[in-house]
């Protein structure tokens, strides 16, 4: 039993690591299969033997397919009946939470919740409803919504592949609907009646102006008859500190340009809009020359012509929020190289729904902080796209080429039909259909590779043999002999709530797939110590790894609507509890009525 304390200890350390947050998830991972292969619980020629699961590639294919349903057109088509949501907030809660749940059950629910957020946020401002009132339950939506189908979230695959390990066979695409169905339609309806009244109403990102405060942030720098400026490029007045400033603008002869169209040279007259702090705006002064706030005045002292007046549209500002695997988070502005490489200037950054008030070069970025840019419109959605922030400014909806929205759906039609008569295994069928998208022209080939998220392949990857070595340590029998001899007497089904509660307790702390990982292996000597069926337990993993609605670290669709919505990390958990618990009574007895332990 040697093996099974050493796998103890690697799970306990990539536990605390996962809780930690220091290092990406995907690394975590990594360390503890190498980790495992050194200390000889995970054979060294099965270390990588993840990277080819079933499981894997049919992640990989979901995303693919994702990202084409997206690119064809199929999403905004969507999103532009949501928009038409109507005035009243309990209205816009229930059409776009049932969108979202609907999306989810057929393409990644990251992916789905990330298409639907700008439009959220778009109904919010249009409405003038508290844009917290609709993202909680939205990315709660998002996690509900994969329960109802195989592809719908990846601790579905893993259970189905761990079933099939098993000897069972795999579940099919429709074998989680009538649990996960139920407990999508019971969330709903919670959060629609009842769960409203519990999330916060905060302004959140309203609006660029109310959230950035875009007059008091910027300041005015006008270019006199002697300032040294005069003549100078932008490029030259930005270098005059000891860091670049962001100039947002110019103001010349009453006409406002953009600092990122602006190609010639300052002149007398000309009004500088940047964003500074008081250091740098006095480098400003004593450097260029150049003299705040100034404005022609009449001889009372008034100002004979009213300042200009800021427009953030010819300002060309977005907005847009880091997402967990973005490359920007614990960097700075300066490592990033944001102006040089990406042709972007940090104006501001919220988190938490307050803007930070430390200086912009020294903000490291964390996921779910809102970003105030400036950018070429020209470039902007492939720099947001570069950088793995997502845009929250109400876009234009794009609805692809007729052909291309009808061909994509019939490729995944086809694929769905595959599975469901068995003609053909999930990972097969859903990749078929994804290298035909991809032939096609459907979705371009270099978008594809980039649909597939490293990080979460490489996590699913690496724990695959750990899990393994879980369950061949015996690791995975002491565990659930401990659960047995601590409910002693206990009924199957007490131990069944039991595995229930720990998993969601455990998936909103770690990844859910790393959840289902773990937890697999122990339903399944829970269920052999007990004598009863494998499937209700493996159902009641798959359910509650996916439901991480306590903290904003639990999953992706948390984090990513945490500073558009303006939430603490106390907010979850009002309206999470009450939904875990909800999801928990309507699932145990469902899960109990299909999938009998007898």
């Amino acid at each position: 039993m040697q093996d099974a304390y050493w796998v103890f200890l690697v799970l306990a350390l990539t536990l605390a690591a996962f809780v930690w947050g220091r290092f990406r998830y995907d690394l975590v991972a990594m360390a503890a299969l190498l980790a495992c292969v050194l200390l000889g619980v995970v054979p060294a020629d099965e270390a990588f033997s993840g990277f080819g699961h079933p499981a894997i590639i049919t992640v990989a294919a979901v995303l693919v397919l994702s990202r084409g349903f997206e690119h064809s057109g199929v999403v905004d088509w969507i999103a532009e009946k949501t928009l038409k949501a109507g005035s009243q907030p309990i209205w816009q809660l229930a059409v776009l939470t049932t969108t979202v749940i609907l999306l989810s059950a057929v393409m990644n629910n990251v992916g789905a919740l990330a298409l639907l957020l700008p439009v959220a946020v778009r109904v919010a401002r249009e409405h003038g409803t508290s844009p917290s009132l609709l993202l909680m339950p939205l990315a709660f939506g998002s996690l509900l919504g994969g329960l109802i189908t195989l592809i719908g979230t990846p601790p579905n695959i893993i259970i189905s592949a761990f079933r099939a390990s098993q000897g069972e066979g795999a579940f099919r695409m429709f074998d989680f609907a009538p649990v996960g169905g139920g407990v999508a339609l019971a969330g709903l309806a919670f959060m629609v009646l009842v769960g409203w009244r519990l999330t916060p109403r905060r302004q959140g990102q309203a609006s660029a102006d109310e959230l950035f405060e875009t007059s008091a942030y910027l300041s005015e720098l006008t270019v006199g008859e002697e300032s040294k400026a005069a003549g100078w490029t932008l490029r030259q007045l930005r270098e005059v500190c000891d860091e670049p400033v962001p100039v947002l603008g110019v103001v010349r002869d009453g006409e406002q340009l953009s600092g990122s169209r602006f190609f010639g040279t300052l002149r007398a007259g000309d009004i500088v809009l940047l964003e500074a702090d008081p250091d740098d705006l006095k480098q400003l002064e004593d450097k260029a020359g150049l003299t705040i706030g100034a404005h022609d005045r009449d001889a009372d002292g008034s100002d004979a012509t009213e300042a200009p007046k800021l427009n953030t549209e010819d300002l060309q500002l977005v907005e847009a929020v880091v997402r967990t695997d973005s490359m920007m988070t614990r960097r700075t502005v300066s490592q990033l190289r944001l102006l040089d490489q990406h042709g972007l200037h940090l104006v501001a950054v919220s988190r938490d729904g307050t803007r930070l008030k430390q200086r912009l070069r020294e903000v490291r970025f964390q996921p779910g902080d809102v970003l105030l840019l400036q950018g070429d419109e020209n470039g902007l959605s492939e720099s947001l796209a570069a950088l793995g922030c997502l845009p929250l400014a109400s876009r234009k909806l794009s609805l692809g080429r007729p052909r291309q929205l009808l061909l994509s759906v019939a490729i995944f039609a086809v694929a769905i039909g595959a599975m469901m008569f068995d003609l053909l295994p999930a990972a097969i069928a859903l990749a078929l259909a994804a290298l035909v998208t991809l032939a096609l022209g459907v979705l371009p080939l270099r978008e594809g590779y980039d649909a597939i998220e490293g990080p979460v392949i490489v996590l699913l990857a690496a724990m695959l043999p750990v899990g393994t070595a879980l369950e061949t340590s015996g690791g995975a029998q002491m565990v659930a002999d401990g659960m047995m001899a601590l409910g002693s007497g206990w009924p199957p089904l007490a131990t069944l709530v039991a595995l229930f509660a720990i998993t969601l307790l455990l998936s909103n702390v770690i990844n859910n797939a790393a959840a289902a990982l773990l937890m697999a292996p122990i339903a399944a000597s829970l269920a052999s110590g007990l004598g009863v069926s494998l499937d209700p337990f493996l159902m009641a993993v798959a359910v509650s790894a996916s439901c991480a609605f306590l903290t904003p670290i639990g999953h992706q669709s948390n984090t990513l609507v945490m500073g558009p919505g303006g939430y603490h990390f106390r907010d979850y958990w009002k309206l999470g509890l009450p939904l875990s618990l909800v999801v928990m009574v309507t699932a145990i007895p469902l899960i109990l009525l299909i999938w009998p332990l007898s």
